[in-house]
C-alpha cells in the first residue's frame, strides 16, 4: 500500500478497504504520509465521503493508531463532547460537576477549529495551568479531583492528531466522516463507559441546519455504540453564541460567573441537560431529567465551582483561582465597544461570522503554529430578540491593536442584523438521540 494510491482511490469515488484506513492512519501517527498526502486524503474525504463501513474503519484505525487507557476507579468513568460552537464552554462546567456527583471524567480534549475556540486554550488562559498530561499524572490528577481536562498525549490517537491540525489549515473541517473520526478517536481510547455528544446546530456551528445535525448525531452514536460505548446525543442551539463572550480568557469569565453565581442560564442548562443524559446512561439516576436536576443543584450551591478550583490547582493553575478568577485572568490593552447604526429588536446573529473575527484579532490559528493571545476577543454580545436603540453596544471589542479592534467592530456590525420585529426564539434544546 502506499498514500497516492489510497487518495487514488478516493477521488475515484471509491472507498479504501478498513486494511488501507488502518495503513493511512499509521502514516499519519509515525510521519510515512507527507503533510502533502494528508491534506489530500482530507479533501478527498470531505469530497466524496466514506459512508458507514468506511467511517467506522477510519475511526477505530485512528484510534489503534496510539495507545487506549484503562481505569480502576470505584465510580463510572464518563465523557461528554461538543461539535463544536461559538460562546460554548460547557466543558468547563459539567466536568466537575459530574465528578462532584461521584462519576469520573477524564476529558481529553481539542484546540481551536475553523471558527470556534478550543477547550485546551481557554484553560491554558489560566496562569500556570498546563493540559500536556502524561497517563499516570493523569490517573493521579482522576483519583484526586474526579476530572481532569487535557490534551491527548502523543501516544493518544496520534493520527487525529495530525489530520486534526492539517483540517483547521485546508478549509476540510466540514466533513461528517472526519469530524466522526476525529472525535470518537480520542473519545474512545479514554475508554469510557459511557459518552454524551453535544451536538450543534445554527450560524455558529458547523451543521447549519437541523437535518445535518441530527445526520451527524446519528453517525456519532451508531460508530460509538457499534465500538462498544454506551453514547447518546444531543442536539443543542448554536444561532447565536451559547454566552456572550467569544474569546479564551473571556470565555473563562463566563465560565466563572456560572459557577460562582449563576450568571448566565443557557450555559449552566446545557450543561445540566447533557449531564442529566449522561448520568441516566450509566445508571446513578433512573431519568435524565433527574440527573439533570442534579447537575443544576451542584452548579447552584457552589460545588462544582469548589471542584473546579481543584481541577486546576492539580494542572498548574492558581490555589486560590476560584475566589479570584478576575484578577488572573489577562486582559487585553484596547477595549472597544461597538454601537448600533440603528434602532430595533435583534434578528439574526452570524456565529462563525463572529468566530473569524475573534480569530482574525489573534484568538484563534489561522495557521498551525500560530501563538494565541488569550486576551482577546468580543463580550457582551447581544442576544436574539433583544431591543436595542441607535447607538447602544452590540459587544465590546477586546484587542492588542487599535486597527485590528476597529476591524472586528466592523465585522460585528455585519454579522448582527437588527430588523424592526422581534423574531421567534430558537429552541434550546431541539432533540436527543439514543441508541
Amino acid at each position: 500500500m502506499d498514500a497516492r494510491s489510497i487518495i487514488a482511490k478516493l477521488r475515484r469515488g471509491q472507498v479504501p478497504t478498513g486494511e488501507e484506513l488502518t495503513w493511512f492512519a499509521q502514516g499519519l501517527a509515525d510521519g510515512g504520509v507527507s503533510d502533502a498526502q494528508a491534506g489530500a486524503f482530507a479533501m478527498a474525504v470531505c469530497m466524496g465521503g466514506l459512508g458507514a463501513q468506511g467511517r467506522a474503519d477510519l475511526t477505530v484505525a485512528m484510534r489503534e493508531s496510539g495507545d487506549v487507557l484503562s481505569w480502576d476507579f470505584d465510580g463510572p468513568v464518563i465523557d461528554k463532547h461538543s461539535t463544536g460552537g461559538v460562546g460554548d464552554s460547557v466543558s468547563l462546567v459539567l466536568a466537575p460537576a459530574l465528578a462532584e456527583l461521584g462519576a469520573y471524567v477524564p476529558m481529553i480534549s481539542g484546540r481551536g477549529l475553523g471558527h470556534t475556540g478550543g477547550t485546551l486554550d481557554k484553560l491554558e488562559s489560566i496562569p500556570g495551568v498546563s493540559t500536556q498530561i502524561g497517563q499516570e499524572r493523569l490517573t493521579q490528577i482522576l483519583r484526586d479531583t474526579g476530572a481532569a481536562i487535557v490534551g491527548a498525549t502523543g501516544q493518544i490517537a496520534p493520527a487525529d492528531k495530525r489530520l486534526y491540525a492539517i483540517r483547521d489549515v485546508t478549509a476540510t473541517v466540514e466533513s461528517l466522516d472526519l469530524i466522526t473520526a476525529s472525535i470518537l478517536s480520542k473519545k474512545l481510547a479514554a475508554s469510557p463507559e459511557a459518552l454524551v455528544l453535544d451536538v450543534k446546530v445554527g450560524s455558529g456551528a458547523f451543521m447549519k441546519t437541523l437535518e445535518d445535525a441530527c445526520n451527524l448525531a446519528r453517525a456519532l452514536t451508531e460508530t460509538a455504540n457499534a465500538a462498544g460505548c454506551r453514547t447518546s446525543a444531543v442536539i443543542t442551539d448554536m444561532h447565536q453564541p451559547l454566552a456572550p463572550a467569544l474569546g479564551n480568557a473571556l470565555e473563562v469569565a463566563e465560565v466563572m460567573k456560572v459557577l460562582t453565581r449563576a450568571h448566565y442560564e443557557p450555559l449552566a442548562e446545557i450543561s445540566a441537560e447533557l449531564g442529566g443524559v449522561l448520568l441516566a446512561d450509566v445508571g446513578m439516576f433512573a431519568t435524565a431529567d433527574e440527573g439533570r436536576d442534579k447537575i443544576t443543584d451542584v452548579i447552584r450551591d457552589g460545588r462544582a465551582a469548589e471542584r473546579f478550583g481543584r481541577m486546576m490547582a492539580a494542572v498548574g493553575g492558581p490555589l486560590q483561582f476560584v475566589d479570584n478568577w478576575s484578577r488572573y485572568l489577562p486582559e487585553a490593552s484596547v477595549i472597544l465597544e461597538v454601537p448600533a447604526d440603528t434602532g430595533g429588536y435583534v434578528t439574526e446573529i452570524d456565529g462563525e461570522a463572529l468566530g473569524l473575527a475573534v480569530v482574525a484579532l489573534g484568538g484563534g490559528r489561522q495557521v498551525e503554529d500560530d501563538v494565541i493571545d488569550p486576551a482577546v476577543g468580543l463580550s457582551c454580545i447581544v442576544r436574539l430578540g433583544d431591543r436595542i436603540e441607535k447607538g447602544a453596544s452590540l459587544a465590546v471589542v477586546h484587542a492588542s491593536r487599535e486597527d485590528a479592534a476597529r476591524q472586528a467592530a466592523d465585522a460585528v456590525k455585519k454579522a448582527i442584523v437588527i430588523g424592526p420585529d422581534a423574531g421567534p426564539m430558537p429552541t434550546l434544546v431541539h432533540e436527543r438521540i439514543t441508541q
